[in-house]
């Protein structure tokens, strides 16, 4: 089976699929070696690491060797988060697309954000359109951001988010995104709504667990930015208390920089 063929057999079973994104290739390959049976990218880990803001800043060319770079060290599909695919024209972000698949990429997140949900259904066509004429596949899932950037009225969310539901999966949608909606009631209704495309959901504190996930029919569950974000707080910490003092205690105070060393040499090592 090709990459895209078992990451669609994957949704294919019912189970919750878990992400705990990466935004580099050593935490792709650290992830996987956790048991992860997917890969997915987080854009905002992924442009802080290479030195941008989030929020399609990132240059394409700069995606593009990431996604080669986490693709050469993991066996396991890959799917990239391209945020608004980098442009708003729909053939440009329909080549980015295929940059990106070309490059080891079995599935994408694509954003509509602020922007009128005819684009983004516009960009799901061309994407639908260009795989097919590349006779190759890949997974897409459309993220929808009324929840997440509050869009209109908190009244008119629940109808605006059900019409977003259908018209990218009109378009070719495989898979539907919500971040941002948390209450089990909204997220029932979100899930009939896709229908038999797989709901993906976000972490977010108010998020119930997973067995409630489970049990109203989500079928991805995406930390999002949320590892690599913790992962730059510790970071951030440690670097901060010793550049302050100098003291080398807390940088040791359990045994991971000793096990990590090793670990991920050894990872690495292939």
């Amino acid at each position: 089976m090709t990459a895209a063929a078992t990451f669609r057999a994957r949704h294919a079973r019912g189970e919750l699929l878990v992400f705990a994104n990466a935004w580099d290739p050593g935490s792709a390959r650290l992830i996987e070696s956790l048991g992860s049976p997917a890969i997915a990218t987080t854009s905002s880990g992924v442009a802080w690491a290479r030195g941008y803001p989030d929020g399609d800043a990132l240059p394409v060319d700069v995606l593009i060797a990431t996604v080669g770079a986490i693709a050469r060290v993991v066996g396991v599909p890959l799917t990239v988060d391209v945020e608004g695919g980098y442009s708003d024209d729909p053939d440009t972000v329909a080549a980015t697309v295929m940059r990106v698949v070309d490059a080891g990429a079995a599935g994408i997140n694509i954003e509509d954000g602020n922007g009128p949900p005819e684009r983004l259904a516009a960009k799901i066509s061309a994407i639908r359109g260009a795989v097919a004429r590349a006779g190759t596949d890949v997974f897409v899932n459309a993220r929808i951001d009324v929840h997440l950037k509050g869009i209109g009225a908190p009244e008119t969310r629940a109808a605006e988010l059900a019409a977003r539901i259908a018209r990218y999966r009109d378009a070719g949608a495989d898979g539907i995104f919500v971040p941002g909606l948390t209450d089990p009631t909204g997220i029932a209704a979100a899930v009939a709504a896709a229908g038999p495309l797989p709901f993906n959901a976000m972490a977010l504190p108010q998020l119930p667990d997973a067995a409630t996930l489970r049990a109203l029919g989500v079928r991805r569950l995406s930390a999002g930015g949320a590892v690599a974000g913790a992962a730059i707080a510790a970071a951030a910490g440690l670097a901060e208390a010793f550049l302050k003092t100098g003291d080398c205690a807390a940088l040791f105070a359990d045994a991971s920089p000793t096990w990590t060393y090793g670990r991920m040499n050894a990872l690495m090592t292939r």
